[in-house]
């Protein structure tokens, strides 16, 4: 892999559309686009040009051609992008069309590869790049927007500096320490690291929501048979997905979908009722809720009132076994019963 080579690729999901965008990369990507095109004037930077995208001397379709000169592109190279229409034969032609004309089919990501090795962007912006794309949400993809802005960039920037400017005059004053250089006091050079500490330590504080944002959250929801979990389930993701029924066990296999609360992903879990299994089948399914909500990030115990009396002992056993996890107790049907005792 070299930055020496002219690269190519399909810049738009793969499969049928409106519009389908290639993209050239390189010294050599002005030279190949126009020996693809037949142009009725010359490509100015920055400016949509209509050309016809040719199959040997015929039209094969009507393009819009934009080219961005370095550096002011997005790899800081050449780069030229063609936009067809967004037909995949149209566009493996264009490809190789450009491979005969000296471009090389680009690996993944390696547009953003070279924008970051060329110094368009550093490395928490290239991290933003595929966040952004990843993006589930508005707010996941807000907040990969202020990234690739340079707002972690501008955080660490300065803390790096403070850095290299306190190594500097360390070196000086090992390199120089006969000489008559001034150096700075030993008493200054602990409470400088320290309050870089103090800032590195905020930062990292921040790891921890940054993760769930772009991995996401589990929330298992368990209990008993015939507490309410798939209509719960239900009202979350706001459609019926789980069946519901008045017959206890109903929920056999694991139920999940994925939505948004609070701009974050949750992938949520409907599970077996837990109780002493009457078949092969349902002793699988608890086997799978305990599992799930082993690995789940987030546990909703749903309880409901038994008749004649507060809750069950299987519902005291089960908090008391997910009460060391990150769980939450759902009291639901509490219009059978004012008071849950647990």
């Amino acid at each position: 892999m070299s930055l020496d080579e002219t690269i190519v690729a399909v810049a738009t999901p793969p499969g049928r559309g409106g519009v389908g965008v290639l993209r050239l990369s390189g010294e050599a990507a002005l030279a190949i686009a126009c020996s693809m095109l037949r142009l009725n004037s010359t490509l100015a930077p920055r400016r949509a040009t209509l050309a016809d995208l040719l199959q040997g001397e015929a039209r094969l379709d009507e393009v819009v051609v934009t080219y961005f000169q370095k550096p002011h592109s997005y790899t800081a190279e050449d780069v030229v992008e063609i936009s067809c229409h967004g037909s995949p034969v149209v566009l493996r032609h264009a490809v190789e069309r450009a491979i005969a004309g000296g471009a090389r089919l680009a690996q993944p990501g390696e547009f953003t590869m070279r924008a970051f090795l060329n110094g368009r962007i550093d490395l928490t912006q290239a991290e933003a790049v595929r966040d952004l794309i990843e993006s589930q949400t508005l707010f996941q993809a807000q907040v990969a927007a202020q990234q690739l802005e340079g707002s972690l960039a501008n955080r660490l920037r300065p803390l790096k500096q403070s850095l290299v400017d306190l190594i500097a005059v360390l070196e000086a004053g090992v390199d120089f320490a006969e000489d008559d250089v001034p150096v700075m006091p030993a008493g200054e050079i602990a409470p400088r690291l320290a309050a870089i500490q103090v800032q590195l330590e905020h930062l990292a504080a921040s790891f921890t929501f940054g993760k769930v944002l772009h991995d996401g959250l589990v929330l298992a929801i368990v209990g008993r048979p015939n507490v309410g979990k798939s209509s719960l389930f239900n009202r979350l993701v706001e459609r019926e997905r789980a069946i519901v029924t008045p017959a206890p066990g109903t929920t056999r296999d694991l139920v999940t979908e994925t939505v948004a609360i609070g701009g974050i992903p949750v992938r949520l879990v409907d599970t077996a009722g837990i109780r002493q299994a009457s078949d092969e089948a349902e002793s699988i399914g608890i086997r799978k809720t305990m599992e799930a909500a082993a690995d789940a990030d987030l546990v909703l115990l749903v309880i409901a009132p038994v008749a004649g009396s507060g809750q069950s002992a299987a519902d005291r056993e089960l908090w008391f076994k997910l009460r060391q996890r990150n769980a939450i107790l759902v009291c639901n049907k509490a219009d059978l019963r004012a008071v849950h005792d647990v």
